[in-house]
């Protein structure tokens, strides 16, 4: 990659018209392979119809035309039957009746009979004097659109063009290529075209050939770059004749030499190939990669001509065939942008010459990685012309991401002044926040980017942070060599050395093998999304929140044996964290490289490290135990809560169990008093409920997993018992007044249904809240009662 970045950024450099000297290596290329696809045949020069922009005055291809549904109108125009009475007419329904002048046939379907009669007969095109066109029959005419009577105008619609070619008909241009009407169109000459449209209908009208004129919502072509209606116009161009290009493309999809992720894109891929049109390749633009064909001047362009490297192998050539007294000059056309584009991934790399060092390295890639509303303008084209020229395909894989989108599902676009600056995202969020937020996406679907994903993801970052200061902080002193060489001595690669960690070791370390390898499979499998999220979860709910918090039993352990106890944490938070980094690194390179680089003892850059191993050894008994453990503590956090127990005070417990389950949760009752804040002094662990059980809150954490909680060590219950009383008064009150509302006819007739739902739902809530309150009253006065 290093040697890649080395090519120098004027080898890259686009020629402008007028250029000669040596070519730099972009332009040979694309000169190479103009040449090298015209003497196979593949290009050609002709008239034919293209997109035409009028404003930008230049042939534009298919894939930069954008449709939109816009209002518009219905024409219907008289066109009489030369030699019938004023009774012979037919009606044609167009919604450009401007290109009536470049008619050349009337047609309807054979099988029509209000038209039958007609066919084979001559109609007086209006508004030219009497212009005679034949009326033909074809089965492509749609007889249940507009009145059946379709007017062909080959030079202005692409239906049209094709049909006419097909039957042998004429084309006739009636536009110049500024969108204003040409000499054709006898008095309208000049007038543009949407002028010109606005003239004839008033004229049609009081000629009596308008019949009338409707609402139609139209699917209107509009450039890409200027936004303006594009027109369908024959027009001189070079061509690619792409039906055997993409037939390699698509044979390279069928043998699985290239994979489209996600698949659903490869239906749309084959589907385009299959149905593909000759590329026109020239644009009447000032700068570009100039076309490498010279004419002869007095002779005929599309006839004679000479494709050339450069203006000596042109001049050189045209002697031999024409002599020394001829006078050559080179088209002005340039080539569309995408035709150098699709040489990309080997003319970066040397080509045509096969033989440098870059292009034997680096040729072929493994991967594209780009966004999936280009799979057509640039991923088939650099597919077909890889295949072309170097006969292989230029990856294997092609990842198609989604676009970025505003919160609300919008496209950015400065009209709505949505457009969202990564600079100033960057500044406010972060880099590593802002790409895990992009990364996060899943393949091939839109993103819509809002500040609260933005937050939150920034919020992760400084979790990571935060983590990776307590883990430096908590380690031993760097002169301390032997509590160094303690905490590393530590392995965890094998299943022995796992089993004899404590639970809360063992569970993190396994939860840390197991996600190395699903975070690795999903790696192979291009699910980026599922790795970000995967890692997330366990970095936040399994290390962050429970292990680190655990390891503080470890680390601040201040009674006999704390430094046996410490060294276990040190290393499992060291590992834990430096996998973590590494899985993390592709979505988060700046702070997961500066906290790799902080940690002690690191040899080389976390860009350059190996991936952790995948098939480490993992304990699902292990992994159960701990969850019992977070149930327990959850529970009993969740009491606190429920009783408004105070933080900061310490309360007893009694943890019933089965024999075993006591074994391994007794072995960590130090972390579950620092988790649970118990006092240490007063958690005991029995087989059976202790005698004042009616007197505590039971919990059941699992099936064989309960405790009580001393009521009297949470609440002063006497107050409690005021407090809620009180409470449960106000609810009553509350609950009363809502039902007096729900059983008053007035209000559940008169007042809107939303309004009245709403109010059930509060009435429901009220009571549930009711019960609740009750509920506990009766367990505290009970609890009084047995005190006493």
């Amino acid at each position: 990659m290093v040697e890649r970045l080395q090519i120098r950024l004027r080898d890259l450099v686009l020629p402008v018209i007028g250029q000669e000297s040596t070519l730099p290596l972009m332009s040979r290329a694309v000169i190479e392979a103009f040449i090298r696809l015209h003497e196979k045949g593949l290009i050609y020069q002709g008239s034919y119809l293209v997109n035409w922009s009028p404003n930008l005055q230049t042939a534009v291809s298919d894939l930069e035309v954008e449709y939109s549904e816009e209002p518009g109108t219905l024409y219907y125009i008289k066109y009489r039957v030369a030699g019938g009475s004023r009774s012979d007419f037919l009606t044609v329904a167009t919604t450009r009746p401007e290109t009536l002048f470049g008619d050349v046939a009337i047609a309807v379907h054979p099988k029509d009979d209000r038209y039958s009669m007609y066919i084979g007969r001559m109609a007086i095109v209006p508004m030219t004097y009497g212009r005679l066109v034949p009326i033909i029959s074809d089965r492509n005419v749609d007889k249940d659109f507009g009145t059946g009577v379709l007017k062909i105008s080959p030079g202005h619609d692409h239906n049209d063009y094709f049909l006419a070619r097909k039957l042998g008909l004429p084309i006739l241009n009636v536009m110049n290529k500024d969108g204003t009407l040409n000499e054709v169109a006898g008095l309208y000459c000049g007038l543009d075209r949407f002028e010109a449209r606005k003239k004839l209908w008033s004229e049609l009208e009081e000629t009596g050939l308008a019949v009338k004129k409707e609402p139609h919502t139209l699917r209107v072509p509009r450039s890409q770059r200027g936004g303006e209606v594009i027109e369908p116009l024959v027009s001189k161009q070079w061509f690619v004749a792409m039906e055997p290009l993409a037939e390699k493309a698509l044979c390279a999809v069928e043998k699985g030499e290239l994979t489209i992720l996600p698949d659903r894109f490869l239906k749309i891929y084959n589907h385009w190939l299959s149905n593909i049109k000759d590329w026109c390749i020239s644009r009447q633009l000032w700068w570009g990669h100039r076309i490498p064909v010279w004419y002869i001047e007095g002779k005929n362009c599309e006839e004679d001509y000479i494709v050339a490297r450069n203006a000596d192998e042109a001049l050189e050539k045209a002697h031999k065939k024409y002599g020394k007294d001829v006078v050559i000059y080179q088209d002005t056309d340039v080539l569309d942008t995408w035709f150098s584009s699709a040489l990309w991934p080997f003319s970066t790399l040397g080509w045509p010459d096969v033989s440098s060092e870059d292009f034997k390295k680096f040729y072929p890639t493994t991967m594209l990685e780009t966004g999936h509303d280009i799979l057509f303008f640039w991923v088939a084209r650099m597919v077909m012309m890889g295949i072309e020229f170097t006969g292989t395909v230029p990856f294997s894989y092609v990842y198609l991401h989604g676009l970025i989108r505003d919160s609300q599902g919008r496209k950015m676009s400065k009209t709505l002044g949505n457009v969202i600056d990564p600079l100033d995202t960057i500044r406010d969020f972060g880099t590593d926040a802002l790409r895990f937020t992009l990364a996060l996406g899943t393949a091939g679907q839109d993103l819509n980017l809002s500040t609260e994903r933005l937050t939150a993801n920034k919020a992760f970052t400084n979790k990571l942070w935060n983590a990776g200061k307590f883990v430096l902080q908590n380690f031993p002193s760097q002169a301390d060599t032997y509590a160094w060489e303690t905490m590393l001595a530590y392995k965890f690669d094998k299943e022995e050395s796992l089993l004899q960690l404590p639970l809360p070791e063992c569970w993190v370390v396994s939860k840390l093998h197991i996600l190395i390898d699903e975070v690795t499979t999903s790696y192979d499998k291009f699910f980026f999304g599922d790795v970000g999220r995967e890692t997330y979860d366990f970095f936040w709910s399994d290390f962050a929140d429970w292990y680190i918090e655990a390891s503080k039993a470890r680390l601040y352990h201040s009674g006999p044996g704390g430094d046996l106890v410490a060294p276990v944490a040190q290393a499992v938070l060291l590992y834990v964290f430096e996998n973590v980094l590494k899985l993390l690194h592709p979505f988060m390179p700046f702070v997961t490289e500066e906290l790799w680089q902080a940690l002690p003892k690191r040899k080389e850059a976390l860009m350059v490290s190996s991936w952790p191993k995948i098939s480490l050894p993992q304990n699902a008994n292990s992994i159960k135990k701990f969850e019992n453990f977070q149930a327990l503590t959850r529970a009993i956090r969740n009491a606190r809560a429920e009783y408004s127990v105070e933080p900061a005070k310490r309360i007893s417990a009694s943890i019933v169990a089965s024999e075993d389950v006591i074994q391994y949760i007794s072995k960590e009752k130090e972390v579950l008093a620092l988790l649970s804040r118990l006092d240490l002094q007063n958690v005991h662990f029995t087989d059976s409920p202790p005698g004042d059980a009616n007197q505590s809150v039971h919990l059941v954490a699992s099936e064989g997993l309960e405790a009580y909680l001393p009521l009297a060590d949470m609440v002063d219950i006497s107050a409690e018992v005021d407090r809620l009383s009180k409470r449960l008064s106000k609810m009553q009150r509350e609950y009363e007044g809502l039902v007096a509302r729900l059983n008053s006819p007035k209000f559940v007739e008169k007042a809107p249904e939303d309004v009245v739902c709403g109010v059930q739902e509060k009435a429901a809530e009220a009571e549930e809240k009711i019960n609740l309150t009750k509920n506990r009253l009766s367990f505290l006065k009970s609890s009084v009662s047995v005190s006493q």
